[in-house]
Formats: structure tokens, sequence, C-alpha cells
């Protein structure tokens, strides 16, 4: 049987004390790419937020990169985000901090402190998403597909296990959709774990994968052709 970097069972999800999804059975293999489809309210944020420690588990029994998620003490979940990468939709970039500067800052926040060796690090994470000679860029100065370029780079900065990216083409045209999703494909095909919320189906049939749906409250696979 394979390592589980994921693995839920019997999980049910409550925003506001209100059922969100209920009976989550999953479990998620190093080198996977999972789709989180469904409506707006369905669940899709609700189910990431659950994974890295924004919303608490109370019901099932869940493990994420090694950490139970239902007893997670808030002391632990910066060490939990340390082992995962998050990439939001709206890219959460500090405005007023350049690029290399916006790296600079989670490196020292999660410990690194030899110069060089950050330097290199992100050097490397910003090459691996196209975007090395954007360093001395501020945030505005970005198109919006470069900014979550920028943010997958972040990402990957402590070399996550797992990457949670919460519809990372929410913001894009569908030109740039294509050009990040073929950076976070490149990225799986080097083994990381990828598990991605979207309402994007034209996405998912371009670069088809594992789906799950959100509907009425509950989470299930579904072939390409339902979608």
């Amino acid at each position: 049987m394979s390592e589980t970097v994921l693995s839920l069972k019997n999980v049910t999800i409550y925003q506001s004390n209100k059922v969100v999804l209920s009976q989550i059975n999953l479990d998620v293999t190093p080198g996977e790419f999972l789709y989180i489809i469904g409506k707006t309210g369905t669940g899709k944020s609700s189910f990431m937020k659950t994974l890295y420690g924004d919303l608490p588990l109370t019901q099932g029994e869940g493990s994420i990169v090694g950490f139970d998620l239902k007893k997670l003490t808030d002391n632990e979940i910066p060490f939990l985000r340390r082992k995962i990468g998050i990439v939001f939709q709206d890219f959460q970039l500090l405005p007023d901090r350049s690029v290399f500067e916006n790296m600079h800052f989670v490196l020292k926040a999660t410990g690194w402190k030899d110069a060089s060796e950050m330097k290199t690090k992100i050097d490397s994470v910003l090459e691996s998403v196209g975007m090395l000679g954007f360093s001395n860029k501020m945030p505005h100065q970005l198109s919006g597909g470069e900014q979550q370029r920028v943010a997958i780079a972040r990402a990957l900065l402590n070399d996550p296990e797992i990457i949670l990216a919460d519809e990372p083409t929410g913001n894009l045209d569908p030109q740039t959709s294509v050009e990040v999703m073929n950076v976070l494909k490149k990225i799986n095909e080097s083994g990381r774990t990828i598990i991605m919320a979207t309402h994007d189906y034209a996405l998912i049939m371009k670069f088809p994968s594992k789906t799950l749906k959100c509907e009425e409250n509950t989470i299930f696979e579904v072939v390409q052709k339902s979608v």
C-alpha cells in the first residue's frame, strides 16, 4: 500500500456550526494531481482551509504530511504550513516589497538564516516558474499571471510535500490560466503532490486528472465526461 500524504476518514467539515461537507473518505498518494470542483458555496474553500489548519477538524480522522488534523494545535500550524505550499486566488504578495523581498520574508519567517543559501533558494524557485529576471520588480509592476507565478514560487520555498492551490487561476484570463497550469503541471511532474480547487472546467478538460466534486454537502469522484 502506498504511503499517503493526505488521508481523510469519515470527515465532516463545519463552517459556523453548519455542515458544509460530510462523510469524506479520501487518500492521496505522493505525486497525485487532484482537482476539487463545484459551484460557489459548495465547500471547496472550506475543504482546503481544513487541510492547512484554518478550519479545525472536529469530526472524523484526518492526517496531512504527518500531522493529525484533529489533534492539531495552534502552535503546530506554522510547522504544518512549512510542509505544505499554499497558492491563493488573489496572490497575497506583500505590496510594499519586491519579488525577492517577498521570498526573503518567508524564508526568514520559517527559520532560514544564511543569506547566501536564501538567495540560492530564491533564485532556484523563481527560475522554476520562469520569473528569475523579475527579482527586483514590485508586485504592482507585474501582470496577474506573473504575480501568480511568483506566488507559486513562494509556495515552493520550503520544499513542500504537497501544494494546495485554491482557485489559482480565478483572477486570470484564459490564456494566462493555461500558462499557470503549465507551471503547476511541471511542478507535479517533478513528483510534487498538488490539490487544486477550481471552477474552471475548460482547464480540467485541457489538463485532465483525477477530479472530486463538491455537491449537496458531499464530495465524490467524477469521470471526465460528467465534469
